[in-house]
């Protein structure tokens, strides 16, 4: 255990170096990285093989290119995410420079997940390098083959003090999260999420939480139910049921249900042929723990199609279930496995209802060819995510954030968005030291004069256009000139008695000041100036001498 306290304080004392500062730096991390899924790919596809049964298609699909493309993008786009971000400014800082600086937070935590072991460690790795920090790296130890790839490669091609790997089970993520971390990001289920961050609070670490939940998908009557079918098929059995994001239930009208069975044994036996146990694109459950707690929640269901198994292989055929009771077991917790409920409701509304009764989604679905039905369930549900006529697709789009909401996680990732959930946004002013006369609005004493202009200048709006900053910055010289107005005009009263109506300003570069009775000094122009020596001592402003 020692070891891992180690681990985690030679990653601190290696970003304290500033090393991970210079974009150059990130670049090149990312860009070793890339090489190594491109040199290595056969080792990693043989890790997956061993520990999920995925075929080197489908893992290079799903768990390498979606790496890729994270690279490619964070590669490209980084000077851009972390340049300076300007921000609007008000009258009373519009000369000066406002932005928002994107600094690393430090010392990253990321615990992975088993059923995409690569793809779930690695996605957020980039994020995290990209965004300047130090990453300790946990993989899960479910999936051990590709767990102990992951301690063997990246050693190999990133820095070994900025990255470590931190292998083991369950004694030895208790001893991370001790450790104390500058920012922590778990994907897993809502069990191990609530431990993660109640350890997390004891340091005031930030959490980003992947924890899923039953992601349901309505089906409506009018729609193209074949194609729906497939595209539920597609999304639900991918990777064995094992995929946060899958569609854990469909909904859909008591008139079609028949239509949806037919529709998915028809998409089951184009995907994996007549006997699935032998298709090498489906792949297996995990292990025999998970494999007992899927079968159990098939106990008093009535199973329409499948229903096979073989404990000694983990294998369960795609099943599907009918006359399901919503207050069954398997409609009370995340399937995570090849099973799927079909729950009759009479209506969208009544969807929406059995939707909203439920903890917030991960994802939700919904397949329908009238827009405003799409639009009534975006508005009228919470979810972490929404693809509508497909399911998972709006996982695979970088320009959208990725996470969950409620019971199914906090926070997101993916592209830029990564980038922002791994950095501080550190708010930034420089001013100038000239123009002081504006600041003397909130300077003491105060007056009612002072809060009225401050009322004007700092309440109202102006347009954002140029012509709007314009009058803003005609406003400002008007203000500056007011403010020492008001300045003159308090020194005059105390140097000059009986002085009721005056003003000051520069004409033909003299200093007017004009006194009750009509008389004026004029600076320059003969008069007596001793009067105004004082109040040139007093306010700085002027040259009446």
């Amino acid at each position: 255990m020692e070891k891992i306290k180690e681990a985690v304080d030679r990653a601190r004392s290696a970003f304290n170096t500033g090393r991970t500062r210079p974009l150059e730096f990130r670049i090149r991390q990312l860009k070793a990285m890339e090489r190594m899924l491109k040199e290595r790919e056969k080792e990693i596809t043989e890790a997956l093989k061993a520990d999920l049964n995925k075929s080197s298609y489908n893992s290079f699909s799903y768990e390498i290119m979606v790496v890729l493309l994270e690279i490619e993008i964070a590669v490209s786009k980084l000077p851009e995410w972390a340049a300076p971000q300007r921000v609007e400014k008000n009258i009373m800082v519009l000369m000066d420079e406002a932005y928002i600086h994107h600094e690393p937070l430090g010392v990253v935590l990321t615990i992975g997940a088993w059923n995409y072991p690569f793809a779930l460690i690695m996605h957020p790795l980039v994020g995290a390098i990209a965004a300047g920090n130090a990453v300790v790296v946990k993989p899960s130890e479910v999936s051990e083959h590709t767990a102990k790839l992951l301690e063997e490669l990246l050693p190999q091609y990133l820095d070994k003090d900025l990255y470590p790997v931190v292998n083991g089970g369950i004694p030895e993520t208790t001893e991370l999260l001790k450790q104390k971390f500058d920012h922590i990001i778990y994907t897993g289920n809502s069990t191990v999420g609530k431990i993660v961050m109640e350890a997390a609070a004891k340091h005031l670490t930030p959490v980003t939480l992947e924890l899923g939940g039953k992601s349901p998908c309505y089906i409506d009557k009018d729609c193209d139910i074949d194609v729906a079918c497939r595209r539920v098929t597609w999304g639900k059995y991918m990777n064995c049921g094992q995929t946060c994001i899958a569609p854990d239930y469909v909904l859909c009208d008591p008139s079609i249900e028949g239509r949806v069975v037919e529709g998915v044994k028809k998409a089951l036996e184009e995907y994996y042929g007549k006997d699935v146990k032998k298709s090498p694109d489906y792949e297996r459950i995990v292990n025999k723990r998970h494999f007992k707690r899927i079968m159990g929640l098939l106990e008093g269901q009535k199973i329409t199609y499948g229903g096979e198994a073989d404990e000694a292989s983990c294998f369960i055929e795609p099943t599907i279930l009918t006359d399901v009771n919503p207050n069954s077991k398997v409609m009370q917790e995340e399937i995570f496995g090849p099973i799927l409920p079909i729950v009759t409701v009479k209506n969208l509304d009544e969807a929406i209802r059995f939707i909203n009764h439920r903890e917030k989604p991960l994802a939700l679905y919904v397949f329908a060819k009238d827009k405003a039905i799409i639009k009534q369930m975006i508005a009228e549900t919470s979810s972490g995510g929404v693809t509508a006529n497909d399911v998972l697709m709006h996982f695979t789009l970088p320009s959208l954030p990725f996470g969950g909401v409620g019971y199914s996680g906090m926070g997101a990732y993916h592209g830029r968005f990564s980038f922002q959930t791994f950095s501080h946004q550190r708010s930034c002013l420089v001013r100038s030291l000239t123009m002081e006369s504006v600041n003397k609005i909130r300077y003491p004493p105060s007056s009612q004069k002072k809060v009225d202009w401050a009322k004007f200048f700092i309440l109202k709006r102006c347009s954002k256009s140029k012509v709007g900053l314009l009058v803003l910055a005609v406003l400002g010289v008007f203000l500056a000139v007011a403010i020492k107005v008001i300045t003159v005009g308090g020194a005059l009263e105390g140097e000059l008695p009986g002085l009721e109506e005056w003003s000051v300003g520069p004409a033909r570069g003299k200093t007017h000041v004009r006194s009750r009775g009509g008389g004026s000094w004029r600076a320059g122009a003969g008069g007596d100036l001793a009067p105004l020596r004082p109040w040139r001592a007093a306010t700085g402003w002027g040259n009446p001498s």
